[in-house]
């Protein structure tokens, strides 16, 4: 049926944004220092059980979101800072697990302060569900959708009209020639984990009314977004968006017409599927060796 199909579309859709929001903090730390960094789950965990949080202390919601997206923020200066930097003569794969130990770190105090159950965050409008064609939408979704278009269009213009930006890029393509023509290339690599934090913990705030939250929610929507960037091509913006989109309505169609049980399964399976035949992903960038 038309309408079936359409309600998984929508679903799709709607997860398939938070996963980009995911993968495009995966491939901005990515593009800066050639690590992935593992920990980006949990700052969508902290934006929005840091969101839950502070409401029920009484604070308003706009206020207490965005205290949660500056505490994220913070927190991935901190991991710049205290794991990155210190180890930064290291090889990727001893950055790599760094990043794995401070997600567990991360993860555990969550679950100190915080403990093991799941918290309930209201929509941002109306609970009232919106019918289109038969299909039910829950406003949520349009929240996600929304802010996740306007994160992109935003960081489009973030990388290409300012300074910081094109610094960062710069930093991307060649390290030694950034740090030669005056930009520093470690205050470059802090701005890149702070705006990859705040990008995750946007994504936590926003999605957290529709998945609910908890202390260990980062965990497979970190990999998920990993899967996300790595399909669309570590390192692409656009195969981040297209990744994240293309993962959540996949998914969403598994689980429709096959049975949730698979969801994962499938998920992970398109990772393998497109980097056999594009080990580079989507829109992954050719390497060109001279010899």
């Amino acid at each position: 049926m038309f309408s079936e199909f359409l309600q998984y579309l929508f679903t799709g859709i709607t997860i398939g944004a938070t996963y980009a929001l995911i993968a495009l903090g995966f491939t901005l730390i990515y593009n800066a220092s050639h690590v992935i960094n593992f920990a980006q789950g949990e700052f969508l965990m902290i934006g929005g059980m840091a969101t839950v949080s502070l409401m029920a202390m009484g604070v308003p919601m706009l206020l207490a979101i965005i205290l949660a997206v500056v505490l994220a923020g913070v927190l991935g200066i901190l991991l710049q800072r205290f794991a990155i930097a210190p180890a930064k003569q290291a090889d990727v794969v001893t950055l790599i697990i760094i990043t794995i130990g401070a997600s567990i770190f991360i993860r555990g105090l969550a679950q100190l302060v915080w403990g093991k159950e799941y918290h309930v965050m209201p929509n941002f409008s109306s609970d009232e569900p919106i019918r289109i064609f038969g299909a039910v939408l829950n406003s949520q979704s349009l929240w996600v959708l929304g802010i996740g278009a306007i994160l992109v269009v935003g960081l489009v213009l973030f990388f290409t009209r300012t300074l910081i930006g094109k610094a960062i890029l710069a930093t991307s393509m060649n390290k030694e020639a950034a740090r030669l023509v005056g930009i520093r290339t470690q205050l470059v690599l802090m701005l890149a984990f702070m705006v990859s934090a705040l990008l995750g913990s946007v994504a936590g705030v926003v999605v957290a009314p529709i998945t609910f939250t908890s202390y260990d929610i980062g965990i497979m929507l970190g990999l998920k977004g990993f899967v996300a960037a790595a399909i669309g091509g570590l390192g692409s913006g656009v195969g981040a968006v297209v990744g994240g989109l293309l993962l959540g309505v996949v998914e969403a169609m598994a689980a429709g017409y096959i049975s949730s049980d698979y969801k994962d399964a499938v998920a992970f399976s398109m990772i393998l599927v497109v980097l056999f035949f594009m080990p580079r992903g989507l829109f992954g960038a050719k390497v060109v060796e001279r010899v």
